[in-house]
């Protein structure tokens, strides 16, 4: 029957197939027997998409099959439909890792499914980074807390949760992530880990000497568990009251943030009225948090203020520490180099400053530290918070730092060191159409618009003569397209007087009737409102013969199209992969047909591949702002759309292209395709349409059938 349930070993061979390039392919047994209990109509929703996901990655395949038993207890199947395909837009947009953390966030969905809608990490990164680095003014990192569901810090980098889920609403839980990642800003810049705290080096609870820390470098020990509960109950007292004391600290400098963060928590607890009156006053310090949280050290502490992370003193010491030396290295030689340069006023000797020489020189302060370079200013700038104080710094800062020019790089790092990356942000982000999710991709293809450079002055008047009887045809055959003037006769009034109802209208008045007043005629020219936008191929397959017909293809065409009206515009296309889809500027609607366009015209030339949906999207919309009344796309082209790998050949590209076209026609643009593919007959009917394109079998017949073809299409 159709309808019975697959058996393990039957689904065994079907996940074979789909998940064999799966990391986790050995334990594929096991996950068919998760997957024999359900009914058949849920088995084959998981495989089909099990293979639509291991086609993007087979390991995110591989984990929804894991996870859809658990994910079909409380979805239905558009339910599991959009979970899926929310983790392939994930890895499209983000990568594979952060979308499996999507996927695994079971927990998360069905909260959101509850009405208590978490926020997460992916969906507040970018605007909460800007934030935290305006507050701190240097360089502090937003990462996502791998493994953990809390918030810390170790000075260099603020950790948060992947999702919060505390409050209510999303937007409420938006709110959270802001109000966790000032307090976590704050504890870097009011003092939480400066001075001489003994707990910074995990203090015993009894008060004996230092001991090890049991946290592991790179996370908290309450976060991972181990530690002495004493010490436990002292870090979470102590980040409780630093988060009293921290948000008054807020306060006073930034009070509407301040209150952001008092709506985004519980109220105090009441038992603590004399706790939070004190931590409140401006003289209030790290080591007033210490000493009440030692006497409450006995008792757990409320776990009910989720904007309050954990404290890992011993990694914030330690990374705190390592910044200063390596700041204060890099603030040594700049000062070295000012120096040198005559800039603290001393004597050209050429001999290196000496500590007490560069004291009695010129004490460090804001005037001299505005001299610096810029890595060297915020060097200062980032000591002075870490220091709380210009006297704080080391008293050997300004001794000599070697010889040789400063340099921000580190010591021994060369050019080869720094990473060199093209900075340029896409002109467009495209959508696109994946046939095998029955969705698109958002976002996915990165557009570059740039301009042809000109290429030979000589070229386009070299195919004027070359081809002149055949331009001078071309014309003869566009003037039928002109439009003429329209008489229309028997008018009221108008430019002319009709000749034939003048002398019906004497003869009615012989007869006795009542002569007609329309009398005139009245002349109107026929407006085309047409706009056209050619799509030239420039991908590195039309190199030679298809290059140079497309080019006199595209001059004699200019030059019969300027005996009309009609607007038109054309634009070159090629890419690289999604990642960098190039449009390249020949003419621009309204542009004059002059010597910038021949030029242009003259300098196209072959470049990369063929990926054709995101530029009948792109130039598609350059084409519906046009006004005219008629538009028109038409594409010149080698082949079937292609691009570098296995993923855009074939029925992907050819579907991808195929709803592109479609979403002009919604809009009321036809489209056309001239191709020299001897194959195209084999694409383009689904395409274009069974009337909507034209096989050339001969290159060197395009530059006329291009013409007749308009001709024909605008007519």
């Amino acid at each position: 029957m159709a309808d019975r349930k697959l058996f393990a070993d039957e689904l065994e061979q079907r996940l074979d197939e789909l998940l064999f390039a799966s990391p986790s392919h050995r334990s594929i047994s096991r996950l068919a027997e998760t997957l024999e209990p359900l009914p058949r109509v849920q088995q084959d929703l998981v495989l089909h998409w099990a293979g639509v996901a291991a086609q993007t990655h087979a390991e995110i395949g591989f984990l929804i099959c894991s996870l859809a038993p658990q994910a079909l207890s409380f979805l239905d199947t558009e339910g599991f439909e959009a979970w899926a395909l929310g983790g392939l837009d994930t890895c499209d947009k983000q990568g594979a890792r952060p979308a499996m953390d999507q996927l695994r966030d079971l927990d998360g969905l069905r909260a959101a499914r509850e009405g208590r809608c978490a926020a997460r990490f992916g969906e507040v990164e970018s605007r909460l980074g800007r934030f935290v680095q305006g507050l701190s003014g240097r360089p502090l990192a937003l990462r996502q807390d791998e493994g953990g569901d809390r918030a810390w810090t170790d000075t260099e980098s603020i950790f948060l949760p992947a999702s919060l889920a505390a409050l209510g609403g999303a937007e409420d839980n938006r709110r959270l992530y802001k109000a966790t990642a000032a307090i976590l800003w704050a504890q870097t810049r009011y003092g939480t880990f400066r001075g001489d705290l003994a707990w910074a080096l995990g203090e015993a609870e009894e008060g004996g000497g230092p001991v090890v820390p049991n946290s592991a470098p790179d996370r908290p020990a309450a976060a991972s568990g181990e530690g002495a509960p004493g010490r436990d109950h002292l870090l979470g007292w102590l980040a409780l009251f630093e988060g009293i004391r921290l948000e008054a600290c807020i306060r006073r400098e930034l009070p509407g943030l301040a209150r952001e963060i008092a709506a985004a928590r519980p109220p105090w607890p009441a038992g603590l009225a004399a706790e939070v009156a004190l931590l409140d006053a401006a003289a209030a310090t790290a080591s007033d948090s210490l000493r009440l949280a030692r006497a409450q050290a006995a008792v757990p502490p409320p776990s009910t203020f989720p904007h309050i992370g954990l404290l890992d003193p011993a990694t914030a010491f330690r990374v705190r520490g390592e910044r200063i030396a390596r700041e204060t290295d890099v603030l040594r030689k700049a000062l070295n180099v000012l120096r040198g340069a005559g800039g603290m006023g001393q004597a050209d000797s050429g001999a290196p400053l000496t500590a007490d020489e560069g004291q009695a020189a010129m004490p460090l302060d804001s005037a001299v530290i505005a001299q610096l370079p810029p890595e060297a200013q915020s060097a200062a700038q980032s000591l002075l918070q870490d220091l709380g104080d210009l006297a704080d710094l080391p008293p050997d800062l300004l001794s000599a730092a070697g010889d040789g020019r400063w340099s921000p790089l580190p010591d021994g790092a060369g050019e080869s060191g720094i990473e060199h990356r093209n900075s340029r942000e896409p002109d467009r982000r495209y959508d696109e159409w994946d046939y095998r999710r029955l969705a698109y991709r958002r976002q996915w293809c990165h557009l570059f618009e740039t301009e042809v450079a000109a290429g030979d002055p000589a070229y386009v008047g070299e195919v004027r003569s070359r081809h002149a009887p055949l331009i001078r045809q071309i014309r003869r055959r566009f003037e039928i397209l002109r439009g003429e003037d329209r008489i229309h006769k028997r008018q009221p009034d108008g430019e002319e007087i009709d000749l034939d109802a003048l002398i019906e209208a004497r003869g009615d008045r012989r007869g006795g009737a009542e002569p007609s007043a329309r009398l005139f005629c009245r002349r109107s020219r026929t407006d085309r409102s047409l706009a056209v936008m050619f799509m030239v191929d420039m991908s590195g397959s039309t190199k030679g013969w298809i290059n140079d017909a497309e080019r006199e293809a595209l001059v004699m065409l200019c030059e019969a199209l300027e005996m009309l009206d009609d607007d038109y515009a054309i634009y070159g296309f090629s890419g690289w992969t999604r990642t960098r889809c190039d449009i390249y500027r020949i003419k621009r609607f309204g542009e004059r047909y002059g010597p910038e366009v021949c030029g242009r015209i003259a300098g196209i030339e072959a470049k990369d591949y063929t990926r054709m949906g995101v530029a009948v999207r792109h130039l598609g919309g350059l084409l519906a702002a046009q006004p005219a009344r008629h538009k028109l796309l038409v594409t010149l082209s080698d082949g079937r759309p292609d691009d570098f790998g296995d993923e855009y050949r074939g029925t992907y590209g050819i579907e991808d292209t195929r709803r592109a076209l479609q979403e002009l026609r919604r809009q009321g643009i036809r489209s056309y395709c001239v191709t020299i593919d001897r194959h195209g007959a084999d694409y383009l009917a689904r395409l274009y349409g069974p009337a909507h394109y034209t096989v050339l079998n001969d290159v060197r017949k395009l530059p006329l059938r291009i013409a007749e073809i308009y001709r024909k299409l605008t007519t």
